[in-house]
Protein backbone atom coordinates (compact mmCIF):
# COMPACT_ATOMS: atom_id res chain seq x y z
CA UNK A 1 0.00 0.00 0.00
CA UNK A 2 1.53 3.22 -1.39
CA UNK A 3 0.72 6.80 0.38
CA UNK A 4 -2.04 7.53 -1.65
CA UNK A 5 -3.87 4.41 -0.53
CA UNK A 6 -3.07 4.88 3.13
CA UNK A 7 -5.14 8.86 2.43
CA UNK A 8 -7.70 6.88 0.87
CA UNK A 9 -8.31 4.43 3.35
CA UNK A 10 -8.54 7.28 6.06
CA UNK A 11 -11.05 9.26 3.83
CA UNK A 12 -13.04 6.01 3.79
CA UNK A 13 -12.86 5.82 8.22
CA UNK A 14 -13.77 9.67 8.04
CA UNK A 15 -17.32 8.97 6.10
CA UNK A 16 -16.29 10.39 2.96
CA UNK A 17 -18.62 8.17 -0.29
CA UNK A 18 -17.63 11.00 -2.83
CA UNK A 19 -14.43 13.24 -3.87
CA UNK A 20 -14.93 16.00 -6.82
CA UNK A 21 -11.60 15.60 -8.99
CA UNK A 22 -9.95 17.53 -11.82
CA UNK A 23 -8.13 16.72 -14.03
CA UNK A 24 -4.75 14.02 -12.69
CA UNK A 25 -4.19 13.07 -9.22
CA UNK A 26 -2.99 9.58 -8.28
CA UNK A 27 -5.24 9.76 -5.72
CA UNK A 28 -8.25 9.69 -7.62
CA UNK A 29 -7.30 5.93 -8.29
CA UNK A 30 -6.83 5.14 -5.01
CA UNK A 31 -10.17 6.60 -3.41
CA UNK A 32 -12.04 4.15 -6.51
CA UNK A 33 -10.19 1.08 -5.10
CA UNK A 34 -11.65 1.94 -1.58
CA UNK A 35 -15.44 2.14 -2.85
CA UNK A 36 -15.41 6.23 -2.70
CA UNK A 37 -16.96 7.63 -5.86
CA UNK A 38 -14.68 10.29 -8.01
CA UNK A 39 -16.94 13.05 -9.36
CA UNK A 40 -15.17 14.86 -12.48
CA UNK A 41 -15.73 18.24 -13.17
CA UNK A 42 -14.98 20.16 -15.59
CA UNK A 43 -13.28 23.09 -13.98
CA UNK A 44 -11.47 23.03 -10.76
CA UNK A 45 -13.22 26.05 -8.82
CA UNK A 46 -15.94 23.75 -9.66
CA UNK A 47 -15.01 21.05 -7.80
CA UNK A 48 -14.52 23.31 -4.72
CA UNK A 49 -17.58 24.35 -5.01
CA UNK A 50 -19.32 20.90 -5.23
CA UNK A 51 -17.49 20.27 -2.16
CA UNK A 52 -18.32 23.46 -0.40
CA UNK A 53 -21.72 23.03 -0.87
CA UNK A 54 -21.95 19.68 0.11
CA UNK A 55 -19.99 20.05 3.73
CA UNK A 56 -23.21 23.53 4.36
CA UNK A 57 -25.79 21.23 3.73
CA UNK A 58 -24.34 18.22 5.81
CA UNK A 59 -23.55 20.98 8.52
CA UNK A 60 -19.96 19.90 8.34
CA UNK A 61 -21.02 16.35 9.82
CA UNK A 62 -19.63 15.14 6.69
CA UNK A 63 -17.33 16.71 4.47
CA UNK A 64 -16.67 17.38 0.99
CA UNK A 65 -13.61 16.73 -0.30
CA UNK A 66 -11.47 18.05 -3.84
CA UNK A 67 -8.44 16.60 -5.15
CA UNK A 68 -6.31 18.25 -8.12
CA UNK A 69 -3.23 18.22 -9.72
CA UNK A 70 -0.27 19.71 -8.84
CA UNK A 71 0.91 22.93 -10.20
CA UNK A 72 -2.27 24.05 -12.53
CA UNK A 73 -4.53 21.68 -10.80
CA UNK A 74 -3.92 23.95 -7.34
CA UNK A 75 -3.49 27.24 -8.92
CA UNK A 76 -6.85 27.07 -10.57
CA UNK A 77 -8.64 25.53 -7.44
CA UNK A 78 -7.64 29.15 -5.38
CA UNK A 79 -10.39 31.12 -6.13
CA UNK A 80 -12.82 28.45 -4.86
CA UNK A 81 -11.03 27.93 -1.53
CA UNK A 82 -10.83 31.72 -1.02
CA UNK A 83 -14.54 31.67 -0.87
CA UNK A 84 -14.92 28.95 1.53
CA UNK A 85 -12.65 30.93 3.72
CA UNK A 86 -14.59 34.12 3.55
CA UNK A 87 -17.96 32.05 4.19
CA UNK A 88 -16.19 29.32 6.98
CA UNK A 89 -17.45 26.45 5.06
CA UNK A 90 -15.48 23.32 6.11
CA UNK A 91 -13.87 21.43 3.07
CA UNK A 92 -10.87 19.42 2.22
CA UNK A 93 -8.53 20.04 -0.60
CA UNK A 94 -5.89 17.57 -1.39
CA UNK A 95 -3.95 18.39 -4.22
CA UNK A 96 -0.88 17.05 -5.70
CA UNK A 97 2.33 18.65 -4.63
CA UNK A 98 5.70 18.49 -6.68
CA UNK A 99 8.29 15.86 -5.33
CA UNK A 100 9.76 17.20 -1.47
CA UNK A 101 13.74 17.63 -3.42
CA UNK A 102 12.48 20.09 -5.83
CA UNK A 103 10.41 22.66 -3.66
CA UNK A 104 11.30 26.18 -3.37
CA UNK A 105 12.44 26.25 -6.98
CA UNK A 106 11.04 28.52 -8.68
CA UNK A 107 8.34 28.06 -10.85
CA UNK A 108 7.32 25.43 -9.27
CA UNK A 109 4.09 25.79 -7.30
CA UNK A 110 4.42 25.44 -3.91
CA UNK A 111 0.68 24.90 -2.41
CA UNK A 112 0.91 25.44 1.53
CA UNK A 113 2.67 28.65 1.65
CA UNK A 114 0.44 30.49 -1.13
CA UNK A 115 -2.62 28.69 0.46
CA UNK A 116 -1.61 29.63 4.22
CA UNK A 117 -3.93 32.79 3.72
CA UNK A 118 -6.95 31.47 2.71
CA UNK A 119 -7.28 28.37 4.69
CA UNK A 120 -7.97 27.36 8.28
CA UNK A 121 -5.04 25.27 8.31
CA UNK A 122 -2.70 24.03 5.68
CA UNK A 123 -0.05 21.71 5.88
CA UNK A 124 2.31 19.50 3.38
CA UNK A 125 2.76 15.51 4.08
CA UNK A 126 6.78 15.28 4.41
CA UNK A 127 6.99 11.78 5.55
CA UNK A 128 5.10 9.11 4.38
CA UNK A 129 5.02 7.84 8.05
CA UNK A 130 3.39 11.24 9.35
CA UNK A 131 -0.24 10.21 6.42
CA UNK A 132 -2.53 9.63 9.85
CA UNK A 133 -1.13 12.35 12.18
CA UNK A 134 -1.34 15.12 10.01
CA UNK A 135 -4.90 13.72 7.95
CA UNK A 136 -6.34 13.17 11.97
CA UNK A 137 -5.50 16.92 12.45
CA UNK A 138 -6.62 18.15 9.00
CA UNK A 139 -10.17 16.50 10.37
CA UNK A 140 -9.77 18.23 13.73
CA UNK A 141 -9.64 21.28 12.09
CA UNK A 142 -12.62 20.71 9.67
CA UNK A 143 -14.71 20.01 12.96
CA UNK A 144 -13.84 22.40 16.05
CA UNK A 145 -14.27 25.93 16.52
CA UNK A 146 -15.12 28.63 13.77
CA UNK A 147 -14.49 26.40 10.30
CA UNK A 148 -12.93 26.48 7.54
CA UNK A 149 -10.95 24.85 4.64
CA UNK A 150 -8.16 23.03 5.07
CA UNK A 151 -5.39 21.54 2.75
CA UNK A 152 -3.21 18.82 2.59
CA UNK A 153 -0.60 18.75 -0.27
CA UNK A 154 0.46 15.62 -1.39
CA UNK A 155 4.08 15.67 -2.85
CA UNK A 156 4.33 13.09 -5.83
CA UNK A 157 7.18 11.39 -4.06
CA UNK A 158 5.29 10.68 -0.91
CA UNK A 159 2.04 9.69 -2.42
CA UNK A 160 3.95 6.56 -4.55
CA UNK A 161 6.06 5.91 -1.82
CA UNK A 162 5.27 2.42 0.66
CA UNK A 163 3.53 3.23 3.42
CA UNK A 164 5.29 2.07 6.75
CA UNK A 165 2.68 -0.41 7.54
CA UNK A 166 0.33 -3.15 5.80
CA UNK A 167 -2.12 -1.84 8.01
CA UNK A 168 -3.91 1.98 9.25
CA UNK A 169 -3.99 2.95 12.70
CA UNK A 170 -6.84 5.43 12.59
CA UNK A 171 -9.48 6.46 14.05
CA UNK A 172 -12.10 9.11 12.73
CA UNK A 173 -11.81 12.11 14.56
CA UNK A 174 -14.72 13.02 17.44
CA UNK A 175 -16.69 16.07 17.40
CA UNK A 176 -16.06 17.87 20.71
CA UNK A 177 -18.58 20.88 22.10
CA UNK A 178 -18.49 23.63 24.98
CA UNK A 179 -21.06 25.33 26.84
CA UNK A 180 -20.57 29.13 27.84
CA UNK A 181 -19.52 30.31 31.32
CA UNK A 182 -22.91 30.37 33.71
CA UNK A 183 -22.54 33.67 34.53
CA UNK A 184 -22.10 34.51 31.06
CA UNK A 185 -25.38 33.41 30.04
CA UNK A 186 -27.27 34.62 33.40
CA UNK A 187 -26.19 38.16 32.57
CA UNK A 188 -26.68 37.81 28.63
CA UNK A 189 -30.25 36.89 29.23
CA UNK A 190 -30.59 39.32 31.80
CA UNK A 191 -29.65 41.74 30.12
CA UNK A 192 -32.01 40.84 26.87
CA UNK A 193 -35.10 40.24 28.98
CA UNK A 194 -34.31 44.13 30.26
CA UNK A 195 -33.87 45.86 27.12
CA UNK A 196 -36.88 47.88 25.49
CA UNK A 197 -36.56 46.20 21.85
CA UNK A 198 -33.99 43.45 21.73
CA UNK A 199 -33.22 41.65 18.00
CA UNK A 200 -31.71 38.46 17.75
CA UNK A 201 -29.42 38.32 14.22
CA UNK A 202 -28.78 35.08 14.09
CA UNK A 203 -25.77 33.52 11.53
CA UNK A 204 -25.11 30.13 10.29
CA UNK A 205 -23.46 29.16 13.11
CA UNK A 206 -26.88 27.96 14.51
CA UNK A 207 -26.97 25.53 11.73
CA UNK A 208 -23.70 24.27 11.94
CA UNK A 209 -24.69 23.41 15.52
CA UNK A 210 -27.78 22.14 14.27
CA UNK A 211 -29.75 25.15 16.72
CA UNK A 212 -33.00 25.93 15.46
CA UNK A 213 -35.19 24.46 17.45
CA UNK A 214 -33.66 25.19 20.49
CA UNK A 215 -33.47 29.46 18.77
CA UNK A 216 -37.35 28.71 18.23
CA UNK A 217 -37.65 27.73 22.10
CA UNK A 218 -36.10 30.95 23.14
CA UNK A 219 -37.57 33.33 20.66
CA UNK A 220 -40.73 31.98 21.54
CA UNK A 221 -39.92 32.22 25.53
CA UNK A 222 -38.71 35.87 25.77
CA UNK A 223 -40.72 37.21 22.74
CA UNK A 224 -37.81 38.28 20.94
CA UNK A 225 -37.97 38.75 17.26
CA UNK A 226 -35.32 37.07 15.04
CA UNK A 227 -34.05 38.17 11.74
CA UNK A 228 -30.82 35.87 9.85
CA UNK A 229 -27.44 36.98 8.35
CA UNK A 230 -27.30 36.32 4.71
CA UNK A 231 -24.97 33.21 5.61
CA UNK A 232 -27.98 32.31 8.10
CA UNK A 233 -30.66 32.69 6.41
CA UNK A 234 -32.78 29.33 6.82
CA UNK A 235 -31.80 29.53 10.71
CA UNK A 236 -35.33 30.33 12.17
CA UNK A 237 -38.29 29.58 10.09
CA UNK A 238 -39.31 32.80 7.69
CA UNK A 239 -43.29 31.85 8.19
CA UNK A 240 -42.44 32.06 11.97
CA UNK A 241 -44.63 34.63 13.68
CA UNK A 242 -41.09 36.56 15.41
CA UNK A 243 -39.06 36.40 12.19
CA UNK A 244 -37.99 39.49 10.48
CA UNK A 245 -36.26 37.27 7.80
CA UNK A 246 -33.02 38.23 6.07
CA UNK A 247 -30.67 41.64 7.22
CA UNK A 248 -28.39 41.48 4.44
CA UNK A 249 -27.51 43.83 1.30
CA UNK A 250 -30.89 43.51 0.54
CA UNK A 251 -33.66 42.98 3.21
CA UNK A 252 -36.71 42.91 4.21
CA UNK A 253 -38.33 46.30 5.49
CA UNK A 254 -39.80 44.03 8.90
CA UNK A 255 -35.34 43.49 9.45
CA UNK A 256 -34.97 47.17 8.95
CA UNK A 257 -37.46 48.50 11.09
CA UNK A 258 -36.30 46.49 14.14
CA UNK A 259 -33.12 47.35 13.70
CA UNK A 260 -33.95 50.92 13.36
CA UNK A 261 -35.87 51.08 16.55
CA UNK A 262 -33.56 47.97 18.37
CA UNK A 263 -31.60 48.63 22.09
CA UNK A 264 -29.57 45.44 21.64
CA UNK A 265 -28.58 43.29 19.01
CA UNK A 266 -27.69 39.65 20.09
CA UNK A 267 -25.31 38.01 17.57
CA UNK A 268 -26.21 34.68 17.47
CA UNK A 269 -23.49 31.84 15.86
CA UNK A 270 -22.39 34.98 14.13
CA UNK A 271 -18.37 36.52 13.77
CA UNK A 272 -20.41 39.84 13.41
CA UNK A 273 -18.14 40.98 11.04
CA UNK A 274 -19.15 44.28 9.26
CA UNK A 275 -19.68 43.43 5.65
CA UNK A 276 -21.11 44.84 2.66
CA UNK A 277 -23.50 41.81 2.51
CA UNK A 278 -24.46 42.26 6.27
CA UNK A 279 -27.06 45.09 7.83
CA UNK A 280 -24.59 47.55 9.58
CA UNK A 281 -25.39 47.46 13.52
CA UNK A 282 -26.61 51.28 14.22
CA UNK A 283 -24.32 53.40 16.31
CA UNK A 284 -25.04 53.37 19.90
CA UNK A 285 -26.73 50.37 19.89
CA UNK A 286 -25.41 47.48 22.84
CA UNK A 287 -24.13 44.59 21.33
CA UNK A 288 -24.24 40.86 22.60
CA UNK A 289 -22.56 37.89 20.72
CA UNK A 290 -22.43 33.92 21.11
CA UNK A 291 -19.71 32.30 19.20
CA UNK A 292 -17.55 29.08 19.11
CA UNK A 293 -14.76 31.32 18.44
CA UNK A 294 -13.10 33.51 20.67
CA UNK A 295 -11.43 35.37 18.26
CA UNK A 296 -14.26 36.78 16.75
CA UNK A 297 -14.82 38.84 19.82
CA UNK A 298 -14.24 42.65 19.78
CA UNK A 299 -13.12 41.50 16.04
CA UNK A 300 -14.94 45.09 14.80
CA UNK A 301 -17.90 45.24 17.40
CA UNK A 302 -17.42 45.10 21.26
CA UNK A 303 -19.99 43.39 22.77
CA UNK A 304 -21.37 44.47 26.14
CA UNK A 305 -22.30 40.72 26.63
CA UNK A 306 -21.08 37.25 25.09
CA UNK A 307 -20.65 33.65 25.72
CA UNK A 308 -18.04 31.64 23.66
CA UNK A 309 -19.45 28.08 22.94
CA UNK A 310 -21.30 25.96 20.83
CA UNK A 311 -24.65 27.47 19.67
CA UNK A 312 -26.89 24.82 20.65
CA UNK A 313 -25.21 24.34 23.98
CA UNK A 314 -25.23 28.05 24.60
CA UNK A 315 -29.01 28.16 24.04
CA UNK A 316 -30.04 25.14 25.85
CA UNK A 317 -28.73 27.33 28.91
CA UNK A 318 -30.03 30.59 27.90
CA UNK A 319 -33.71 28.17 27.70
CA UNK A 320 -33.13 27.11 31.06
CA UNK A 321 -32.05 30.76 32.42
CA UNK A 322 -35.03 32.45 31.00
CA UNK A 323 -37.26 30.14 32.78
CA UNK A 324 -35.78 30.75 36.05
CA UNK A 325 -35.96 34.65 35.17
CA UNK A 326 -39.01 34.47 33.45
CA UNK A 327 -41.02 31.78 34.72
CA UNK A 328 -41.84 28.09 32.57
CA UNK A 329 -43.80 29.81 30.37
CA UNK A 330 -42.54 32.69 28.71
CA UNK A 331 -43.87 36.26 28.82
CA UNK A 332 -45.77 36.33 26.19
CA UNK A 333 -46.55 39.07 23.48
CA UNK A 334 -45.99 41.67 26.28
CA UNK A 335 -45.11 44.20 24.01
CA UNK A 336 -46.97 43.70 20.58
CA UNK A 337 -43.98 43.13 18.89
CA UNK A 338 -46.17 40.00 16.61
CA UNK A 339 -48.74 42.17 16.03
CA UNK A 340 -45.72 44.68 15.24
CA UNK A 341 -44.02 42.60 12.75
CA UNK A 342 -47.42 41.63 10.80
CA UNK A 343 -48.37 44.98 9.94
CA UNK A 344 -44.63 46.06 9.02
CA UNK A 345 -45.04 43.18 6.75
CA UNK A 346 -47.91 43.47 5.33
CA UNK A 347 -47.07 46.77 4.02
CA UNK A 348 -44.18 45.76 2.31
CA UNK A 349 -45.48 42.86 1.18
CA UNK A 350 -48.23 45.85 -0.96
CA UNK A 351 -45.39 47.93 -1.98
CA UNK A 352 -43.88 44.82 -3.55
CA UNK A 353 -46.57 43.24 -5.19
CA UNK A 354 -46.88 44.62 -8.20
CA UNK A 355 -43.06 43.43 -9.24
CA UNK A 356 -43.88 39.63 -7.57
CA UNK A 357 -47.04 39.30 -9.84
CA UNK A 358 -45.71 41.46 -13.40
CA UNK A 359 -46.79 40.73 -16.55
CA UNK A 360 -44.25 42.15 -18.11
CA UNK A 361 -42.46 41.47 -20.89
CA UNK A 362 -39.63 40.83 -20.80
CA UNK A 363 -40.14 38.75 -17.36
CA UNK A 364 -39.65 40.44 -14.81
CA UNK A 365 -37.20 38.26 -12.48
CA UNK A 366 -39.33 38.85 -9.13
CA UNK A 367 -42.49 37.37 -11.10
CA UNK A 368 -40.01 34.45 -11.69
CA UNK A 369 -39.82 34.08 -7.51
CA UNK A 370 -43.33 33.87 -6.86
CA UNK A 371 -43.58 31.07 -9.64
CA UNK A 372 -41.43 28.70 -8.54
CA UNK A 373 -42.53 29.62 -4.97
CA UNK A 374 -45.75 28.90 -5.78
CA UNK A 375 -44.46 25.22 -8.17
CA UNK A 376 -42.59 23.47 -5.25
CA UNK A 377 -42.54 22.53 -1.68
CA UNK A 378 -40.29 24.85 -0.02
CA UNK A 379 -39.97 22.84 2.91
CA UNK A 380 -38.23 20.19 0.15
CA UNK A 381 -36.13 22.59 -1.84
CA UNK A 382 -32.67 23.99 -1.70
CA UNK A 383 -32.50 27.22 -3.44
CA UNK A 384 -29.11 29.19 -3.99
CA UNK A 385 -28.08 31.54 -6.12
CA UNK A 386 -25.45 33.33 -7.97
CA UNK A 387 -23.77 37.05 -7.08
CA UNK A 388 -25.04 40.38 -7.80
CA UNK A 389 -28.82 40.99 -8.22
CA UNK A 390 -29.99 37.03 -8.53
CA UNK A 391 -29.17 37.17 -5.01
CA UNK A 392 -29.85 40.96 -3.87
CA UNK A 393 -33.46 40.02 -5.45
CA UNK A 394 -34.35 36.73 -4.35
CA UNK A 395 -32.94 36.69 -0.66
CA UNK A 396 -35.64 38.97 0.95
CA UNK A 397 -38.60 37.13 -0.76
CA UNK A 398 -37.62 33.42 -0.52
CA UNK A 399 -39.40 32.65 2.54
CA UNK A 400 -37.25 29.39 3.96
CA UNK A 401 -39.29 27.10 6.43
CA UNK A 402 -35.98 24.76 7.10
CA UNK A 403 -32.24 24.71 8.00
CA UNK A 404 -30.42 24.78 4.86
CA UNK A 405 -33.60 25.13 2.78
CA UNK A 406 -31.18 27.63 1.46
CA UNK A 407 -27.55 28.41 0.90
CA UNK A 408 -26.12 31.78 1.58
CA UNK A 409 -22.82 33.21 0.43
CA UNK A 410 -21.89 36.80 0.07
CA UNK A 411 -18.54 37.41 2.10
CA UNK A 412 -16.88 37.02 -1.12
CA UNK A 413 -19.00 37.14 -4.27
CA UNK A 414 -17.21 34.68 -7.26
CA UNK A 415 -19.58 35.07 -10.21
CA UNK A 416 -20.34 31.43 -11.06
CA UNK A 417 -20.39 29.78 -7.72
CA UNK A 418 -23.96 28.97 -7.00
CA UNK A 419 -23.68 26.36 -9.53
CA UNK A 420 -21.05 23.76 -8.03
CA UNK A 421 -22.90 24.49 -4.82
CA UNK A 422 -26.32 23.43 -5.94
CA UNK A 423 -24.61 20.21 -7.43
CA UNK A 424 -22.86 19.48 -4.15
CA UNK A 425 -26.39 20.40 -2.31
CA UNK A 426 -27.67 17.57 -4.35
CA UNK A 427 -25.31 14.87 -3.39
CA UNK A 428 -25.63 15.43 -0.14
CA UNK A 429 -29.90 15.71 -0.18
CA UNK A 430 -30.69 14.03 -3.08
CA UNK A 431 -34.25 13.87 -2.04
CA UNK A 432 -34.68 17.55 -2.31
CA UNK A 433 -35.05 19.89 -5.09
CA UNK A 434 -32.36 21.51 -5.70
CA UNK A 435 -32.66 25.32 -7.52
CA UNK A 436 -30.37 27.69 -8.48
CA UNK A 437 -30.28 31.00 -9.74
CA UNK A 438 -27.68 32.54 -12.33
CA UNK A 439 -27.31 35.29 -14.27
CA UNK A 440 -26.29 35.60 -18.26
CA UNK A 441 -22.40 36.76 -17.01
CA UNK A 442 -22.55 33.58 -14.36
CA UNK A 443 -23.52 31.36 -16.79
CA UNK A 444 -20.68 32.42 -19.08
CA UNK A 445 -18.30 31.55 -16.04
CA UNK A 446 -19.33 28.57 -15.05
CA UNK A 447 -22.04 27.24 -17.23
CA UNK A 448 -20.27 24.08 -18.61
CA UNK A 449 -20.44 22.02 -15.36
CA UNK A 450 -24.24 21.69 -16.05
CA UNK A 451 -22.27 18.75 -18.39
CA UNK A 452 -20.88 17.48 -15.36
CA UNK A 453 -24.19 17.23 -13.12
CA UNK A 454 -25.66 15.55 -16.50
CA UNK A 455 -22.41 13.18 -17.17
CA UNK A 456 -22.71 12.03 -13.18
CA UNK A 457 -26.64 11.84 -13.04
CA UNK A 458 -27.04 14.96 -10.60
CA UNK A 459 -30.27 16.18 -11.16
CA UNK A 460 -30.52 19.54 -10.52
CA UNK A 461 -32.66 22.60 -11.69
CA UNK A 462 -30.87 25.59 -12.73
CA UNK A 463 -32.59 29.20 -13.99
CA UNK A 464 -31.24 31.50 -15.76
CA UNK A 465 -32.21 35.21 -15.49
CA UNK A 466 -31.17 36.61 -19.02
CA UNK A 467 -31.69 40.37 -19.76
CA UNK A 468 -28.57 40.21 -22.00
CA UNK A 469 -27.15 42.80 -19.56
CA UNK A 470 -24.93 43.26 -16.93
CA UNK A 471 -27.20 45.04 -14.41
CA UNK A 472 -26.51 48.65 -13.13
CA UNK A 473 -22.84 48.11 -15.00
CA UNK A 474 -23.26 51.20 -17.35
CA UNK A 475 -23.52 53.01 -13.72
CA UNK A 476 -19.14 51.35 -13.28
CA UNK A 477 -18.15 52.22 -16.98
CA UNK A 478 -20.46 55.22 -18.61
CA UNK A 479 -18.10 55.67 -21.15
CA UNK A 480 -16.92 51.88 -22.47
CA UNK A 481 -20.32 51.49 -22.24
CA UNK A 482 -21.60 54.39 -24.50
CA UNK A 483 -18.72 53.76 -26.58
CA UNK A 484 -18.21 49.93 -26.89
CA UNK A 485 -21.97 48.80 -24.98
CA UNK A 486 -19.38 47.09 -23.14
CA UNK A 487 -22.00 46.44 -20.41
CA UNK A 488 -23.89 43.86 -23.19
CA UNK A 489 -24.26 40.20 -23.25
CA UNK A 490 -25.73 37.84 -25.92
CA UNK A 491 -26.32 34.01 -26.20
CA UNK A 492 -28.60 31.26 -26.70
CA UNK A 493 -28.12 29.51 -23.22
CA UNK A 494 -31.00 27.01 -23.63
CA UNK A 495 -28.51 25.48 -26.86
CA UNK A 496 -25.77 25.18 -25.22
CA UNK A 497 -27.78 23.27 -22.07
CA UNK A 498 -29.61 21.02 -24.93
CA UNK A 499 -25.90 20.23 -26.15
CA UNK A 500 -25.04 19.46 -22.56
CA UNK A 501 -27.14 17.07 -22.07
CA UNK A 502 -29.56 18.92 -19.62
CA UNK A 503 -33.66 19.04 -20.34
CA UNK A 504 -33.71 22.83 -21.84
CA UNK A 505 -36.04 24.96 -22.11
CA UNK A 506 -36.76 28.70 -22.91
CA UNK A 507 -39.42 30.94 -21.35
CA UNK A 508 -40.11 34.36 -22.99
CA UNK A 509 -43.44 35.18 -21.20
CA UNK A 510 -44.72 34.37 -17.86
CA UNK A 511 -47.50 32.46 -18.33
CA UNK A 512 -45.16 30.10 -19.24
CA UNK A 513 -43.26 29.75 -16.20
CA UNK A 514 -44.40 27.48 -13.79
CA UNK A 515 -45.36 25.19 -16.80
CA UNK A 516 -41.53 25.43 -17.71
CA UNK A 517 -41.15 24.80 -13.73
CA UNK A 518 -42.94 21.50 -13.67
CA UNK A 519 -41.70 20.00 -16.88
CA UNK A 520 -38.26 20.57 -15.49
CA UNK A 521 -38.51 19.12 -11.96
CA UNK A 522 -40.30 16.37 -13.28
CA UNK A 523 -37.33 15.98 -15.61
CA UNK A 524 -35.09 16.20 -12.36
CA UNK A 525 -37.17 13.19 -10.76
CA UNK A 526 -36.39 10.93 -13.72
CA UNK A 527 -32.73 11.60 -12.85
CA UNK A 528 -32.09 14.09 -15.28
CA UNK A 529 -30.49 17.96 -14.72
CA UNK A 530 -32.58 20.76 -16.26
CA UNK A 531 -32.11 24.23 -17.27
CA UNK A 532 -34.37 27.15 -17.63
CA UNK A 533 -33.39 29.86 -19.17
CA UNK A 534 -35.81 33.24 -18.87
CA UNK A 535 -35.78 36.19 -20.86
CA UNK A 536 -35.82 39.10 -18.10
CA UNK A 537 -36.08 43.01 -18.34
CA UNK A 538 -32.99 44.79 -16.54
CA UNK A 539 -34.78 45.12 -13.32
CA UNK A 540 -32.04 47.17 -10.74
CA UNK A 541 -34.96 47.68 -8.18
CA UNK A 542 -33.69 45.91 -4.75
CA UNK A 543 -35.22 45.92 -1.22
CA UNK A 544 -33.00 48.09 0.12
CA UNK A 545 -33.80 51.16 3.16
Amino acid sequence: MDGNRAIAKILKAEGVEWVACFPEQKLIDAVAKEGIRPILCRQERAGVNMADGFSRIMNGRSIGVFTMQVGPGAENAFSGVAQAYADSVPMLALPGGIERNKYGVHPNFDAVPNYSCITKWAANINLVSRIPELMRYAFSQLSHGRLGPVLVEIPGDVGTEEYTSPQIDYQPVQRHVSAGSTEDVRDLVKALLSASNPVINAGQGVMYAEATDELVRFAELTNIPVTTTLAGKSAFPENHRLSLGVAANSLTQMAQHFLEKTDLILGLGSSLTMSTFNAQIPEGVLTAQVTNCADDLNKQYGPSYGAVGDAKIVLEQMIEEAKRQLGEQGRGDVNGVVDEIAKVREVWMEQWSPLLTSDEVPINPYRVFTELANSVNVADTIVTHDSGYPRDQLVPFWNTVKPRGYIGWGKSTQLGYGLGLAIGAKLAAPEKHVINFMGDAAFGMAGLDIETAVRSEIPILTIILNNSIMTHYSSHMPYATDQWKLNELSGDYAKVAEGLGAHSEKVTAPDQIASAIKRSLQANSEGQPAVIEVITKEEERVSKF
